[in-house]
Protein backbone atom coordinates (compact mmCIF):
# COMPACT_ATOMS: atom_id res chain seq x y z
CA UNK A 1 0.00 0.00 0.00
CA UNK A 2 1.94 3.27 -0.87
CA UNK A 3 2.14 5.70 2.03
CA UNK A 4 1.61 9.77 2.18
CA UNK A 5 4.55 11.66 2.30
CA UNK A 6 5.23 13.21 5.63
CA UNK A 7 3.56 16.40 6.99
CA UNK A 8 6.05 18.30 8.64
CA UNK A 9 8.68 20.32 6.97
CA UNK A 10 12.28 20.06 8.57
CA UNK A 11 13.54 23.18 10.48
CA UNK A 12 15.41 25.67 7.67
CA UNK A 13 13.26 24.40 4.80
CA UNK A 14 10.51 26.88 5.79
CA UNK A 15 6.59 25.93 2.97
CA UNK A 16 9.05 25.94 0.43
CA UNK A 17 7.60 22.60 -2.20
CA UNK A 18 9.64 19.80 -1.76
CA UNK A 19 12.36 19.27 -4.86
CA UNK A 20 11.94 15.52 -4.68
CA UNK A 21 8.89 13.69 -3.83
CA UNK A 22 9.20 9.56 -3.63
CA UNK A 23 5.75 7.84 -3.77
CA UNK A 24 5.42 3.70 -3.65
CA UNK A 25 8.57 3.49 -5.04
CA UNK A 26 9.49 -0.87 -5.20
CA UNK A 27 12.60 -2.19 -6.56
CA UNK A 28 12.70 -5.98 -7.28
CA UNK A 29 15.80 -7.65 -9.14
CA UNK A 30 15.03 -11.14 -10.79
CA UNK A 31 17.23 -13.79 -10.55
CA UNK A 32 17.25 -17.27 -11.75
CA UNK A 33 15.03 -18.79 -9.12
CA UNK A 34 14.40 -15.97 -6.95
CA UNK A 35 13.30 -12.23 -6.40
CA UNK A 36 15.61 -9.94 -4.65
CA UNK A 37 13.41 -7.30 -2.85
CA UNK A 38 15.63 -4.48 -2.76
CA UNK A 39 13.22 -1.61 -2.18
CA UNK A 40 9.58 -1.72 -0.85
CA UNK A 41 6.86 0.90 -0.95
CA UNK A 42 9.02 3.80 -0.02
CA UNK A 43 7.74 7.19 0.24
CA UNK A 44 9.53 10.35 1.13
CA UNK A 45 10.00 14.00 0.65
CA UNK A 46 13.13 16.31 0.27
CA UNK A 47 12.80 20.22 0.59
CA UNK A 48 15.63 22.43 -0.99
CA UNK A 49 17.48 23.35 1.77
CA UNK A 50 16.99 19.84 3.45
CA UNK A 51 19.81 17.40 4.58
CA UNK A 52 17.83 13.76 4.83
CA UNK A 53 20.42 10.62 5.96
CA UNK A 54 19.16 7.35 5.09
CA UNK A 55 20.85 5.34 7.38
CA UNK A 56 20.54 1.08 8.08
CA UNK A 57 22.41 -2.07 7.76
CA UNK A 58 24.60 -3.35 4.62
CA UNK A 59 21.88 -4.75 2.13
CA UNK A 60 18.79 -2.89 3.20
CA UNK A 61 18.43 -0.97 -0.34
CA UNK A 62 19.82 2.27 0.28
CA UNK A 63 22.17 2.28 -2.62
CA UNK A 64 19.59 0.57 -4.71
CA UNK A 65 17.09 3.81 -3.92
CA UNK A 66 20.02 6.67 -5.25
CA UNK A 67 20.66 4.49 -8.61
CA UNK A 68 16.47 3.82 -9.02
CA UNK A 69 16.07 7.96 -9.08
CA UNK A 70 19.16 8.04 -11.64
CA UNK A 71 18.13 5.07 -14.30
CA UNK A 72 20.79 3.69 -13.07
CA UNK A 73 19.78 -0.06 -12.48
CA UNK A 74 20.71 -3.15 -14.41
CA UNK A 75 18.31 -5.02 -16.93
CA UNK A 76 16.95 -7.20 -14.63
CA UNK A 77 15.61 -4.49 -12.16
CA UNK A 78 11.68 -3.88 -12.28
CA UNK A 79 11.04 -0.36 -11.07
CA UNK A 80 7.07 0.50 -10.31
CA UNK A 81 5.68 3.60 -8.02
CA UNK A 82 6.80 7.68 -8.49
CA UNK A 83 9.71 9.78 -8.17
CA UNK A 84 8.91 13.23 -9.28
CA UNK A 85 11.90 15.95 -9.80
CA UNK A 86 10.31 19.37 -9.48
CA UNK A 87 13.42 21.44 -10.75
CA UNK A 88 12.73 25.77 -10.09
CA UNK A 89 11.51 26.14 -13.44
CA UNK A 90 9.84 24.13 -15.99
CA UNK A 91 7.55 20.97 -15.68
CA UNK A 92 8.35 18.11 -12.69
CA UNK A 93 10.06 15.27 -14.18
CA UNK A 94 8.69 11.33 -12.91
CA UNK A 95 12.57 9.52 -13.37
CA UNK A 96 11.06 6.60 -13.27
CA UNK A 97 8.74 6.78 -16.26
CA UNK A 98 11.45 9.50 -18.01
CA UNK A 99 13.27 8.00 -20.89
CA UNK A 100 17.04 7.27 -20.96
CA UNK A 101 17.83 10.03 -23.32
CA UNK A 102 16.19 12.83 -20.82
CA UNK A 103 18.07 11.34 -17.83
CA UNK A 104 21.38 11.68 -19.70
CA UNK A 105 21.46 15.16 -20.70
CA UNK A 106 18.82 16.93 -18.78
CA UNK A 107 19.04 15.06 -14.88
CA UNK A 108 22.50 13.09 -14.26
CA UNK A 109 24.63 15.96 -13.17
CA UNK A 110 23.09 18.53 -14.12
CA UNK A 111 19.72 18.36 -11.98
CA UNK A 112 21.01 15.46 -9.78
CA UNK A 113 24.57 14.55 -9.10
CA UNK A 114 25.78 11.57 -7.09
CA UNK A 115 28.67 10.79 -5.20
CA UNK A 116 29.47 6.86 -5.76
CA UNK A 117 30.10 3.97 -2.81
CA UNK A 118 32.62 2.99 -5.24
CA UNK A 119 34.76 5.84 -6.55
CA UNK A 120 36.08 3.27 -9.31
CA UNK A 121 32.70 3.54 -11.01
CA UNK A 122 33.07 7.04 -11.90
CA UNK A 123 37.01 7.63 -12.28
CA UNK A 124 38.29 7.36 -15.98
CA UNK A 125 41.16 5.44 -15.88
CA UNK A 126 42.91 6.68 -18.71
CA UNK A 127 42.02 10.36 -17.67
CA UNK A 128 43.82 12.88 -15.40
CA UNK A 129 41.56 13.99 -12.53
CA UNK A 130 42.09 17.46 -13.80
CA UNK A 131 41.04 16.38 -17.55
CA UNK A 132 38.03 14.63 -15.84
CA UNK A 133 36.48 17.61 -14.03
CA UNK A 134 37.40 20.17 -16.43
CA UNK A 135 35.47 18.02 -19.20
CA UNK A 136 32.77 17.64 -16.94
CA UNK A 137 32.29 21.30 -16.37
CA UNK A 138 32.58 22.39 -19.99
CA UNK A 139 29.95 19.97 -20.74
CA UNK A 140 27.67 22.09 -18.03
CA UNK A 141 28.57 25.46 -19.37
CA UNK A 142 31.75 26.49 -18.38
CA UNK A 143 34.14 27.79 -21.00
CA UNK A 144 37.56 26.11 -20.98
CA UNK A 145 39.51 29.21 -19.22
CA UNK A 146 37.16 29.00 -16.64
CA UNK A 147 36.79 25.26 -16.50
CA UNK A 148 40.27 25.21 -15.26
CA UNK A 149 40.25 27.72 -12.70
CA UNK A 150 36.43 25.62 -11.16
CA UNK A 151 38.31 22.87 -11.32
CA UNK A 152 41.21 23.57 -8.91
CA UNK A 153 38.68 25.30 -6.85
CA UNK A 154 36.89 22.49 -6.35
CA UNK A 155 39.49 20.41 -5.65
CA UNK A 156 40.54 22.40 -2.73
CA UNK A 157 37.03 22.44 -1.71
CA UNK A 158 36.96 18.75 -0.98
CA UNK A 159 40.38 18.77 0.37
CA UNK A 160 42.59 17.58 -2.75
CA UNK A 161 45.97 19.80 -3.55
CA UNK A 162 45.51 21.10 -7.04
CA UNK A 163 48.89 19.04 -7.60
CA UNK A 164 46.97 16.08 -6.95
CA UNK A 165 44.52 16.48 -10.28
CA UNK A 166 47.65 15.56 -12.42
CA UNK A 167 47.28 12.23 -11.45
CA UNK A 168 45.90 9.19 -12.65
CA UNK A 169 42.92 7.63 -10.57
CA UNK A 170 45.20 4.87 -10.00
CA UNK A 171 47.64 6.57 -8.87
CA UNK A 172 45.01 7.58 -6.03
CA UNK A 173 44.75 6.85 -2.82
CA UNK A 174 41.29 5.24 -1.72
CA UNK A 175 40.62 8.83 0.27
CA UNK A 176 42.19 10.84 -2.55
CA UNK A 177 39.94 8.68 -5.91
CA UNK A 178 36.91 9.52 -3.15
CA UNK A 179 37.30 13.13 -2.56
CA UNK A 180 37.84 13.48 -6.39
CA UNK A 181 34.72 11.87 -7.18
CA UNK A 182 32.68 13.89 -4.70
CA UNK A 183 34.75 17.01 -6.27
CA UNK A 184 33.10 15.90 -10.09
CA UNK A 185 29.72 15.77 -8.51
CA UNK A 186 29.53 18.69 -6.70
CA UNK A 187 31.50 21.14 -9.59
CA UNK A 188 28.43 21.02 -11.72
CA UNK A 189 26.27 22.91 -8.47
CA UNK A 190 23.56 20.46 -8.93
CA UNK A 191 20.38 21.68 -6.98
CA UNK A 192 19.87 17.87 -5.04
CA UNK A 193 23.13 16.05 -4.29
CA UNK A 194 22.66 12.25 -3.95
CA UNK A 195 26.09 11.17 -1.51
CA UNK A 196 25.83 7.31 -1.55
CA UNK A 197 28.51 6.38 1.49
CA UNK A 198 30.89 9.66 0.55
CA UNK A 199 33.12 9.51 3.61
CA UNK A 200 34.79 5.71 2.66
CA UNK A 201 37.92 5.66 3.02
CA UNK A 202 38.26 9.40 4.82
CA UNK A 203 40.10 9.73 7.83
CA UNK A 204 37.94 11.31 10.78
CA UNK A 205 38.85 15.01 9.91
CA UNK A 206 38.11 14.61 6.30
CA UNK A 207 35.04 12.51 6.99
CA UNK A 208 34.27 16.32 9.06
CA UNK A 209 34.86 18.24 6.51
CA UNK A 210 33.11 16.55 3.88
CA UNK A 211 30.26 16.24 6.00
CA UNK A 212 30.38 20.39 6.53
CA UNK A 213 30.58 20.39 2.96
CA UNK A 214 27.63 18.92 2.18
CA UNK A 215 25.59 20.65 5.07
CA UNK A 216 26.61 23.64 3.54
CA UNK A 217 25.08 23.40 0.09
CA UNK A 218 21.73 23.24 1.90
CA UNK A 219 22.40 26.41 4.16
CA UNK A 220 22.62 27.29 0.13
CA UNK A 221 19.52 26.04 -0.90
CA UNK A 222 20.42 22.74 -2.62
CA UNK A 223 19.29 19.57 -0.74
CA UNK A 224 21.09 16.38 -0.30
CA UNK A 225 20.07 12.84 0.16
CA UNK A 226 22.65 11.75 2.40
CA UNK A 227 23.27 7.49 2.23
CA UNK A 228 25.56 6.20 5.36
CA UNK A 229 25.39 3.67 7.82
CA UNK A 230 27.65 6.29 10.20
CA UNK A 231 24.61 7.41 12.37
CA UNK A 232 27.26 10.07 14.18
CA UNK A 233 27.36 11.58 10.56
CA UNK A 234 24.23 11.88 10.12
CA UNK A 235 23.39 13.40 13.56
CA UNK A 236 26.35 15.68 12.74
CA UNK A 237 24.86 17.48 9.49
CA UNK A 238 21.16 15.94 8.84
CA UNK A 239 17.69 17.56 9.63
CA UNK A 240 15.95 14.10 8.73
CA UNK A 241 16.93 10.96 9.26
CA UNK A 242 15.19 8.02 7.69
CA UNK A 243 16.18 4.41 8.97
CA UNK A 244 15.56 1.44 6.42
CA UNK A 245 15.62 -2.27 7.49
CA UNK A 246 14.87 -5.03 5.06
CA UNK A 247 14.26 -3.06 1.62
CA UNK A 248 11.35 -0.38 3.57
CA UNK A 249 11.71 2.68 5.83
CA UNK A 250 10.75 1.84 9.62
CA UNK A 251 11.24 5.11 10.60
CA UNK A 252 11.47 8.79 9.42
CA UNK A 253 11.56 11.92 11.32
CA UNK A 254 13.75 14.73 12.64
CA UNK A 255 17.33 13.81 13.63
CA UNK A 256 16.87 15.22 17.39
CA UNK A 257 13.90 13.59 17.81
CA UNK A 258 14.97 10.16 16.49
CA UNK A 259 18.63 10.38 18.49
CA UNK A 260 16.62 11.34 21.68
CA UNK A 261 13.73 9.06 21.36
CA UNK A 262 13.78 6.62 18.77
CA UNK A 263 9.86 5.20 17.73
CA UNK A 264 11.29 2.00 16.41
CA UNK A 265 12.89 -1.05 17.73
CA UNK A 266 15.16 -1.35 15.43
CA UNK A 267 16.32 2.46 15.69
CA UNK A 268 16.43 2.17 19.01
CA UNK A 269 19.15 -0.77 18.59
CA UNK A 270 21.11 1.15 15.86
CA UNK A 271 21.58 3.94 18.24
CA UNK A 272 22.61 1.29 21.29
CA UNK A 273 25.79 0.24 18.90
CA UNK A 274 26.82 3.03 19.23
CA UNK A 275 30.70 3.43 21.24
CA UNK A 276 28.66 6.50 23.28
CA UNK A 277 25.88 4.39 24.44
CA UNK A 278 25.48 0.65 24.92
CA UNK A 279 27.79 -0.25 22.73
CA UNK A 280 25.71 -3.36 22.07
CA UNK A 281 25.38 -4.56 18.39
CA UNK A 282 21.22 -5.45 17.65
CA UNK A 283 21.23 -9.25 17.73
CA UNK A 284 20.41 -11.56 14.91
CA UNK A 285 20.52 -10.93 11.29
CA UNK A 286 18.66 -9.14 8.69
CA UNK A 287 16.53 -11.70 6.22
CA UNK A 288 17.67 -11.94 3.18
CA UNK A 289 15.97 -10.47 0.75
CA UNK A 290 15.20 -13.15 -1.57
CA UNK A 291 12.92 -14.62 1.32
CA UNK A 292 11.28 -12.02 3.25
CA UNK A 293 9.16 -12.91 6.01
CA UNK A 294 5.05 -12.02 5.56
CA UNK A 295 4.78 -9.84 8.70
CA UNK A 296 7.17 -7.33 10.14
CA UNK A 297 11.01 -8.17 9.06
CA UNK A 298 12.55 -7.30 12.36
CA UNK A 299 9.74 -9.33 14.16
CA UNK A 300 12.74 -12.22 14.88
CA UNK A 301 15.18 -9.96 16.13
CA UNK A 302 12.28 -7.78 17.77
CA UNK A 303 12.46 -8.35 21.67
CA UNK A 304 8.96 -6.85 21.78
CA UNK A 305 7.64 -8.91 19.17
CA UNK A 306 3.92 -10.34 19.63
CA UNK A 307 1.60 -12.44 17.31
CA UNK A 308 0.09 -8.94 15.82
CA UNK A 309 3.78 -8.93 13.81
CA UNK A 310 2.54 -11.80 11.50
CA UNK A 311 0.84 -8.65 9.89
CA UNK A 312 3.08 -5.89 8.32
CA UNK A 313 3.14 -2.30 10.32
CA UNK A 314 1.53 0.70 8.19
CA UNK A 315 4.44 3.48 8.14
CA UNK A 316 1.74 5.67 9.64
CA UNK A 317 2.15 9.76 10.63
CA UNK A 318 2.53 9.89 14.57
CA UNK A 319 2.77 13.57 14.98
CA UNK A 320 7.03 13.65 15.40
CA UNK A 321 7.13 11.56 11.93
CA UNK A 322 6.73 8.64 10.59
CA UNK A 323 7.14 5.09 12.11
CA UNK A 324 5.60 1.58 10.88
CA UNK A 325 5.47 -0.81 14.31
CA UNK A 326 2.90 -2.44 16.10
CA UNK A 327 5.03 -1.60 19.72
CA UNK A 328 6.29 1.47 19.28
CA UNK A 329 8.87 3.01 22.20
CA UNK A 330 7.17 6.19 21.84
CA UNK A 331 3.62 6.30 23.59
CA UNK A 332 0.94 7.35 21.50
CA UNK A 333 2.11 6.29 18.05
CA UNK A 334 0.05 4.58 15.90
CA UNK A 335 0.32 0.51 15.42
Amino acid sequence: MTTSAPTTVPAGTGRRPALLSVDGLSVRFRLPGAVVHAVTDLSLDLHPGELLAVVGESGCGKSVLAHALLGLLPRNATVTGQARLHPAAGEPVDLITVGERHLARQVRGRAIGLVPQSPATALTPVRTGRRLLEETLRAHGHPRRAAADAAERAAVAVGLHPADLDRYPHELSGGMAQRLATALALAPDPPLLLADEPTTGLDRPLVEHTLDLLRRRCDTGAAVLLITHDLAAARRVADTVAVMYASRIVEHRPTPALFDRPGHPYSAGLLDALPDRAFTPVPGHPPMLTDLPDGCPFAPRCPRATDSCHTPPRLADDGVGRLACHHPLTPGAPA
